[in-house]
């Protein structure tokens, strides 16, 4: 059973009271697996969900006497599961961390929540870790495919050379089901589950940020995520949004922040030498998971007929950067390049001197002349759906 599960993190989370003392924090969207890791990794540890209205009250009591009494005799590792459900988690989590002899593990669904209320007082007492949906690779362990993890989509776009791979199942089958339905757990026995895809986005937005009371306007919200949704890949004006929407630029751009910190899109900036005829200022916007991305947009025809095709896979091979960069701790920034003349690089990580551009296309693809001659020192790939893996 334990194989069926296995995930990137399981290591590092393994050892981290091995290496420190300091709390274990993981955040991530809501059903990426939190609970279910930290649960077959600490399997003798007291838990608590704070979505159990006696825990909360407990919690909120704020008192170490109440909280020791709370502790199982013997107890040496005391998980928290949604800590962000707390009125002030950071002042639980300090009180357990200062004055109780026992390893703390806190869960949580939003970074926003749980960062700007435990930031003061949890100081140099964390260690954050970042749960993401599955990566290709830990679908395909997960579903029978494969037996181990891998990295290979990432080591082969940072290292030198491209090497091709052959795969012993069909991957064309594989990747248009996990563009179509994505990568959160719940899709491994699931896998075409539309109905809980469309459930779990509009809890995403209706319960999760809203739970943050920072979004007055749900109708606002839910019109925004849509029209992310259609400009997957796309530059963004925060002035082109808010006038589409009827809403002012400072309101579009926190809500974009909210949904950034609650885990469900990310923003990709302009990678840029300081040319001129260079973009310099628009982002471009994705989501973590290509699933939900469908269900805001109500959206799961085949994938041979769909004009967002590749976009789609644009957004699924860059997620899929981001998890492995943060997994692996490789520190690569991610860029996109594009030029006034319209020259535009998908994909540019950046480490030090070292520069490299993607392209990223669902067929066949060249690379980009113009980024070749601006930049000769980047090693530049060419990413497609025969490639990618």
């Amino acid at each position: 059973m334990e194989s069926i599960y296995i995930r990137h993190l399981d290591d590092p989370i393994r050892a981290h009271f091995t290496k420190r003392r300091e709390i274990l924090v993981l955040l991530g969207s809501r059903q990426t697996g939190k609970t279910t890791l930290v649960k077959r990794l600490f399997p003798d540890a007291q838990y608590l969900l704070v979505d159990n209205e006696p825990v909360r009250r407990m919690l909120e009591s704020y008192d170490v006497n109440v909280y020791r009494s709370a502790l199982k005799s013997g107890t040496t590792k005391l998980i928290i599961d949604e800590i962000h459900l707390v009125s002030n988690p950071g002042r639980a989590a300090k009180i357990i961390y200062d004055q109780l002899p026992i390893q703390l593990i806190l869960t949580g669904s939003s970074s926003f929540h749980i960062k700007n209320r435990t930031a003061e007082s949890l100081t140099g007492r964390k260690i954050d870790y970042y749960l993401f949906p599955l990566t290709f690779s830990e679908y395909l362990v997960q579903t029978g495919v494969e037996e181990t993890l891998n990295f290979d989509l990432f080591q082969r776009i940072v290292q030198d050379s491209w090497s091709e791979s052959y795969r012993l199942f069909d991957k064309g089958s594989m990747l248009s089901r996990v563009l179509l339905y994505g990568l959160y757990p719940k899709l491994v026995n699931n896998p075409m589950d539309v109905d809980y895809l469309k459930n779990f986005a509009e809890s995403l937005v209706f319960k999760d940020i809203l739970e943050l009371e920072l979004i007055a306007n749900k109708r606002l919200a839910a019109d925004l995520l849509k029209m992310l949704a259609y400009r997957v890949g796309s530059l963004i004006s925060y002035a082109e949004l808010a006038t589409s929407l009827g809403a002012d630029q400072r309101t579009i751009k926190r809500y974009i922040e909210l949904f950034e910190q609650s885990f469900l899109i990310f923003r990709l900036y302009p990678f840029t030498g300081n040319r001129r005829d260079e973009i310099v200022k628009s982002p471009k916007i994705y989501y973590y998971d290509t699933g939900v991305r469908n269900a805001v947009i109500g959206d799961f025809s085949e994938l041979d007929i769909r004009p967002d095709r590749g976009a789609l896979f644009e957004n699924f091979i860059i997620a899929e950067c981001v998890k492995a960069n943060a997994y692996t701790g490789s520190g690569y920034t991610l860029r996109y390049w594009r030029s006034k003349q319209k020259s535009e690089v998908d994909l540019v990580l950046i480490k030090g001197n070292r520069v490299i551009g993607v392209e990223i296309k669902y067929g066949k693809a060249s690379f980009s002349q113009a980024f070749m001659r601006r930049y000769p020192g980047a090693t530049c790939k060419v990413v497609t759906a025969e490639n990618f893996y």
